[in-house]
């Protein structure tokens, strides 16, 4: 069953309830992780935290993977990051929305200029990369390099790596909630750039 979206009710009260209703399952198969998305959610958004990350960048660690959530059955693919988008880009800044956008291909990235990074990964992360077009080519590296927030993209990549520990204790969804609350903003226009999720097919 995947979630219905309301684009006339409250973004936060939406978000709450996707986390309540279809976080708590963990993903099986080729993706399957240690820790349900919920708690993935969480500890990414405590990483953040615990780095001084500013807050969009933390609501952003929060959301990440939002669009997991939106179609929890969909079949393994690369496109989580565009339905994410769908749903908050209304809501949401450029410095939530652009983090989000690129987590999938800064993995790309990182592999691509970080070799001993690809040992980091998780089976799911691994078995997804491959579907998400592997390493970067070097022409690709250097054009992500120049993106605007290609910095903060690279360390939610990295706290989305990290949190995946079974059994942590986070602050509670709540608690991030208000963070959501506090950096919702005026409605984001996608930038068309040739590497990002929301250029390609």
């Amino acid at each position: 069953m995947n979630a219905v979206m309301h684009p006339d009710r409250d973004i936060v009260h939406q978000i709450e309830e996707l986390f309540d209703q279809f976080g708590h399952g963990h993903y099986d198969g080729a993706r399957a992780e240690p820790v349900t998305a919920r708690a993935h959610a969480l500890q990414c958004a405590q990483l953040a935290e615990w780095a001084d990350a500013p807050q969009p960048l933390v609501v952003a660690a929060l959301l990440h993977d939002i669009g997991h959530i939106i179609a929890p059955d969909a079949a393994i693919d690369d496109v989580h990051e565009l339905r994410a988008l769908g749903f908050l880009a209304s809501s949401f800044g450029a410095e939530v929305i652009e983090p989000i956008r690129l987590h999938v291909q800064t993995k790309r990235y990182l592999v691509a200029v970080d070799p001993p990074y690809a040992q980091t990964l998780s089976p799911a992360s691994v078995h997804t990369l491959r579907l998400q077009g592997g390493p970067m080519s070097p022409d690709e590296v250097n054009l992500f390099a120049t993106l605007p927030h290609a910095a903060q993209a690279v360390s939610l990549r990295r706290w989305d790596d990290l949190a995946k520990t079974p059994g942590r204790i986070t602050a509670s969804l709540d608690y991030y909630l208000m963070l959501v609350e506090a950096v919702r903003t005026r409605p984001f226009e996608a930038p068309r750039t040739v590497i990002g999720a929301a250029d390609m097919a």
